[in-house]
């Protein structure tokens, strides 16, 4: 699975998409994460324990078919990466809210059955992580370091609010799941450039 430095990417690439950029707020729970604070008061996540997070959360996920998989991506970098993902793998994909009653109400007209869930802004999401815990769905998310991690059974501390760290996140699923799904042989046959997954998509539906 390694690309470089027993990394799923280069550590450059990773640094150039700021996954590891904080906040300048650090819950107790995103302690172990945390690599250091900068002298601007931003926290800066441990980039080592993101990839391995990613690593373990890609292997989790690839025991799920696509379709058993619900990404809640209801912001709008999230949401724009998402789509592409499911474009390209067949994720069910909640964008913009997440109707409560989605995972319990099996009356709603959004109620959903998935077998693992991913949420992407663990505090606007809250709802779909709570829904989720009560009907003993598991829970991936991308956690950044002012967030906490109630209900989340498996955390990636990441950036999880700006474009180029979303997409890479979504790049990297991506790819993972056509490897695994026998899409793709090798990540040389992965032609997406990571900028595919920074496209609009959302922004313009006002």
């Amino acid at each position: 699975m390694a690309e470089e430095d027993g990394m799923l990417v280069s550590p450059d690439k990773y640094l150039e998409a700021g996954v590891h950029i904080g906040t300048k707020v650090r819950t107790g729970d995103m302690r172990r994460f945390v690599f250091k604070k900068r002298k601007d008061g931003i926290y800066i996540v441990d980039l080592k324990k993101v990839d391995e997070r990613l690593r373990l959360a890609f292997n989790l996920l690839k025991n799920y078919k696509p379709e058993e998989i619900t990404i809640v991506a209801t912001r709008t970098y999230s949401g724009n990466a998402a789509i592409k993902a499911k474009e390209l793998v067949g994720f069910n994909v909640i964008l913009k809210r997440f109707h409560p009653g989605t995972f319990t109400n099996v009356n709603s007209q959004s109620f959903l059955e998935p077998k693992i869930i991913v949420v992407c802004d663990p505090k606007g999401e809250r709802e779909a992580l709570r829904e989720a815990w009560m009907m003993n769905i598991p829970t991936i998310a991308l956690v950044d370091t002012d967030n906490t991690t109630e209900f989340v059974d498996f955390v990636i501390p990441i950036n999880n609010k700006g474009r180029k760290s979303l997409a890479i996140f979504f790049w990297l699923l991506t790819r993972e799941m056509m490897m695994k799904n026998g899409a793709i042989k090798d990540y040389s046959e992965f032609k997406y450039p990571i900028n595919h997954f920074e496209k609009l998509e959302l922004e313009n539906e006002g």
